[in-house]
């Protein structure tokens, strides 16, 4: 069993049915991490300033029903992840069914992201 996170809006999280990120109509895909290292680079590079809570789901890749596939970052990796980093992308909606825990990206005074809490057990 492979687990990935996927940064997504508390709102999203909250309002029930499959999560489905605007990339999957734009891209294609539903962007995730790899691990956490990663998905806390992600979060200091695109969401520094976010207008809405957030929340990192852990997806079991096995139950997402669709393909994921592991691929380079285009057009380059953020700052802090190294250019060998592959990053999952599921190809269709995440089901709720997938998703095995809910963390909450954790800020330092300076409000860098430093580490992913966990909410609760999504069961």
């Amino acid at each position: 069993m492979t687990h990935v996170l996927h940064l997504t809006e508390l709102e999203r999280w909250t309002s029930g049915g499959d999560i489905e990120a605007d990339s999957l109509r734009t891209q294609g895909f539903v962007h995730a991490s790899p691990d956490e290292p990663t998905m806390l680079a992600v979060a200091n590079n695109l969401y520094s300033d976010p207008t809405e809570p957030l929340v990192v789901l852990v997806v079991d890749t096995e139950a997402v029903g669709c393909e994921v596939r592991w691929e380079a970052a285009e057009p380059a990796p953020p700052p802090g992840v190294g250019e060998d980093v592959l990053f999952p992308h599921i190809f269709g909606s995440i089901p709720r069914s997938a998703v095995v825990v809910v963390r909450r990206p954790v800020r330092d005074p300076q409000g860098n992201y430093i580490a992913l809490e966990e909410v609760h057990s999504a069961d």
